[in-house]
């Protein structure tokens, strides 16, 4: 490939050149960021078209292996297990050899298990073990992806433009989920279960393809197993101050705030169809599990143009920031709370359009955040508050099923997402900084 914008990237021919910073925004690289910036959107979607291939299928899958429903429970679960899992790891070794190839890699290994899937189910007659640990495994790559997302844009994108990128590439989610939503349920209708997996699993290869072939040279597509190594360890070398790090109270603040946010997102992805279905029985599905998403994509790339707009028309970073986590987590949460107080299904259609759209302002807020903390271990601090919130994701779902069993009311399901939103958003609001905490010479600020 030719010159990529992240030329000088390669493990192997200059580890030191490999942490500048590097501005996409530059004039003379404005067309490749642009190639880069659409070709990672396009990586994002496709994750979450592997993602929720399983989803889909479950139903037609459980029919077709005669599973019962503890038994789908256990595969469908088995995805957050190993997700939760690779978080950190994937964000420290992003740090350490380029966040670059790290998505290759995970992408290259989830393409081919997805497009093996249907294969795996035939070798023999355990059906559920197979699944399970194809589905575990899943998890463990696509792990790594966000964090790795998050090291990339701290090292490569300047300050000014981040947020603009973060929220673009952070649309590939709702894109992914429409597409697969939209195209998978036809593949499941005419080919079977098994086209949908062809399909996802084949596209991603397909964009692997194309990065390795258009976007990089043959030295960034190397990766020495010794650097790898190195890459793995926590060296005692490194010039992050790891324990002085982890005592600055705004490190911990875009943790918490992070790990809230995430938490609430999947409540409410978890239990909203459920809300709709118990709430308003006539209602049509595809509007529900549609509209959100589709008012979502816009409503991100605002957030970050107008996050970028207002630190280049000068106001302070960490100003922007805050203003960005009150309406992703506070606002947000306040149409989330009208939901359980109206009784029409219209109106519970805009209130959660607008509590689903709104939360992307979080993309601008907190997620560019632990960019502006630590550029040299952004991967590693935003796969920690990524563990956190699926783990605390994973209890706030059950404890949403809790409150529905004992008292029979949606409203205490949106008191919770709001009650813990709140909590992550005035940590922020108090501790919340934007100035740098880390110390690595290795970065050049621009």
């Amino acid at each position: 490939g030719g010159g990529s914008v992240l030329r000088g990237t390669g493990v192997c021919g200059g580890c030191e050149d490999s942490r500048r910073r590097l501005p996409w925004g530059a004039p003379r690289k404005q067309p490749e960021s642009r190639i880069w910036t659409v070709m990672l959107l396009l990586g994002t979607c496709l994750l979450y078209c592997a993602r929720v291939t399983m989803p889909i299928c479950a139903v037609a899958m459980s029919s077709h292996f005669d599973w019962d429903k503890k038994q789908s429970g256990i595969v469908l679960s088995s995805f957050f297990w190993g997700y939760c899992l690779t978080q950190i790891i994937g964000g420290h070794l992003s740090d350490r050899i380029g966040g670059e190839k790290v998505l290759l890699l995970s992408a290259s290994a989830w393409g081919f298990i997805t497009a093996i899937t249907p294969l795996l189910t035939y070798i023999s007659s355990a059906h559920l073990i197979f699944m399970t640990i194809a589905r575990f495994l899943m998890g463990l790559l696509q792990g790594v992806y966000f964090p790795a997302l998050a090291s990339l844009f701290s090292q490569k994108v300047r300050e000014s433009e981040r947020a603009f990128t973060c929220s673009t590439v952070g649309t590939g989610s709702q894109f992914g989920t429409l597409v697969i939503g939209g195209a998978g349920s036809l593949l499941l209708d005419w080919y079977g279960w098994e086209s949908v997996f062809y399909f996802s699993g084949l596209l991603t290869l397909l964009w692997v393809y194309c990065m390795c072939k258009y976007l990089l040279n043959d030295k960034e597509l190397i990766i020495c197993l010794e650097h790898l190594a190195k890459g793995l360890s926590l060296s005692k070398q490194t010039k992050v101050p790891w324990k002085q790090l982890f005592k600055k109270a705004p490190i911990w603040a875009v943790i918490v705030a992070q790990l809230s946010s995430s938490s609430t997102f999947f409540t409410l992805l978890s239990w909203l169809p459920t809300f709709f279905k118990d709430t308003f029985p006539e209602s049509k599905g595809w509007v529900f599990n549609v509209v959100p998403w589709l008012v979502a994509i816009p409503t991100s790339l605002f957030s970050g143009f107008l996050s970028d707009h207002l630190i280049n028309q000068g106001y302070k970073t960490i100003t922007v920031r805050k203003f960005m986590q009150v309406i992703g987590s506070g606002v947000s949460s306040i149409f989330a709370l009208c939901m359980g107080q109206t009784s029409s299904f219209c109106k519970a259609i805009v209130f959660a359009s607008v509590s689903i759209g709104l939360q992307t302002f979080n993309h601008s807020g907190i997620s560019v955040n632990v960019q502006d903390l630590a550029p040299s271990c952004a991967g590693l601090l935003f796969g920690i508050g990524n563990t956190g919130g699926a783990l605390l994701g994973v209890v706030c779902v059950y404890l949403a099923g809790h409150l529905i069993e004992t008292t029979g009311s949606w409203v205490s399901v949106f008191n919770l997402v709001a009650t813990v939103n709140a909590l992550g958003l005035c940590t922020f609001l108090i501790f919340g900084e934007a100035r740098r905490m880390d110390t690595d010479s290795a970065y050049i600020d621009l």
